[in-house]
């Protein structure tokens, strides 16, 4: 079965405090953008990878790449206005058939095993999205006032998120919403029911700088 993975990386690290995207801020000596397409290229070296930048930042990526010598077969997508149009605009180029896989660029740490683990629960039940279980307590918020909400019918999302290559070009057929706020919920609203899956705590989103710390402490430690 055709693999394919749509890693989105268009941040421009404004939460960072940094002048360069936090995609390509460095890592254990290297741009997180590459220890993503490294562990995906790792698991399936047959799997077709899709980048999806800033045009604007082609070239500072080919630069990158150049410079740490990252020759990881992979095809450049410029992104939209939003991660629903960046997303749709690499569906455009991906084959119909398989299963297609889309990762935050700026989740380095993912491993191996959730890879597996995604494309072999996608190939069974048609998707697969890994999640967290919510430790802290939540409070929604509403017209002006807040009440306790029980935190065990709650998840927290992750990527990569795997589904059937067609139903996941349909689903993109759709117009914006901003309910779309990760691909699971754009399949969703297709009419498609979702499958979830246990997450991994260290497959971290590098937001904030004390993200960034925690990453590089993970990777000093031989955690993933």
């Amino acid at each position: 079965m055709k693999k394919t993975v749509v890693i989105v990386a268009g941040g421009i690290g404004s939460r960072m405090n940094r002048d360069i995207p936090k995609q390509f801020l460095l890592l254990a000596g290297k741009p997180m953008l590459m220890h993503s397409m490294q562990a995906f290229f790792q698991t399936f070296p047959e799997i077709l990878i899709f980048v999806v930048l800033p045009e604007d930042q082609f070239p500072i990526w080919e630069g990158l790449c150049r410079q740490f010598s990252c020759t990881i077969p992979h095809t450049l997508v410029a992104g939209g206005p939003t991660r629903f149009h960046s997303v749709k605009n690499a569906l455009e180029t991906i084959p119909e058939d398989g299963l297609t896989a889309i990762h935050d660029g700026v989740r380095p740490m993912v491993t191996m095993t959730l890879i597996r683990h995604t494309f072999a629960t996608a190939r069974l039940n048609g998707n697969s999205v890994p999640v967290l279980p919510v430790n802290d307590s939540i409070r929604q918020i509403f017209a002006g006032s807040n009440r306790s909400v029980d935190r065990s019918g709650f998840v927290v999302i992750q990527t990569p998120q795997v589904f059937d290559s067609k139903v996941l070009k349909r689903a993109y057929t759709q117009p914006y919403s901003d309910y779309f706020t990760d691909d699971a919920s754009v399949v969703e609203a297709s009419g498609e029911q979702i499958f979830l899956v246990e997450g991994d705590k260290n497959n971290i989103k590098i937001t904030h700088p004390r993200d960034l710390i925690l990453a590089e402490a993970l990777f000093t430690d031989n955690v993933v």
